[in-house]
């Protein structure tokens, strides 16, 4: 099984039709979106609910399965999403042999609309886990990037969530995938698990993982 990762739209929802387009030649059966759909500079007259909604509809054109983890300004998308049954935030799927379990938000010095506590986070990675507990793969989605890694880097300063680093050290997923620091896109491992940032979407970065028989498989994919 193929899975698609993505983060980071910021409202550039005319780029998706090519760039979604460039990722349906890597085959993928699954999308997980990282968060940040929207932004503060909305288009003029839409509302956050209103990318959404276009997000959405092209995101079914290419996609069987879509599991979307909110992002630092996608507090109003929460219970759109939900409403569609796309919202992986605090729950978990399981998805032929893969669990994918996730939580959004992610602090910021921004003031930016959804900021989740870390024990909010802590506490919704938790309840996700133990609804995929029983999957013979794991992969862990969440907004924020683990602390102290390679992948939550602004300028010298680690920038990441204690919570997302925490509960890989627990829980071990086979995969992490994270966004939110744009500038660290890249790999990490935290112990047993291989961390992808998969940086910003509209930037022409994509996360692909590769579930087999016997290997799992994740590489961040330029479609520039």
């Amino acid at each position: 099984m193929k899975i698609a990762v993505i983060g980071c739209i910021h409202n550039e929802i005319e780029r998706l039709p090519l760039l979604l387009d460039k990722i349906s030649s890597y085959t993928p059966e699954v999308l997980i979106s990282v968060g940040d759909i929207t932004n503060a500079f909305l288009p003029k007259n839409f509302k956050p609910t209103d990318i959404g909604k276009i997000f959405l509809e092209e995101v079914k054109e290419y996609f069987k399965e879509i599991l979307i983890v909110p992002g630092s300004w996608d507090k109003d998308l929460i219970p759109f999403f939900q409403k569609h049954n796309v919202l992986l935030h605090g729950n978990g799927k399981i998805i032929k042999n893969v669990g994918v379990y996730g939580f959004g938000g992610a602090q910021t010095p921004f003031n930016t609309p959804y900021e989740p506590s870390e024990k909010e986070i802590e506490d919704g990675l938790k309840k996700g886990f133990e609804e995929v507990r029983t999957a013979e793969v794991k992969l862990q989605a969440t907004h924020a990037p683990p602390f102290e890694s390679i992948v939550d880097i602004v300028g010298n300063k680690h920038v990441g969530s204690l919570a997302v680093r925490k509960s890989i050290e627990e829980f071990s997923p086979h995969i992490a995938v994270c966004a939110h620091i744009h500038e660290s896109r890249g790999k990490d491992r935290i112990k047993n698990t291989l961390v992808l940032n998969v940086g910003k979407f509209t930037e022409g970065y994509f996360g692909l993982v590769e579930v087999k028989k016997d290997t799992i498989d994740a590489e961040i994919v330029s479609l520039i």
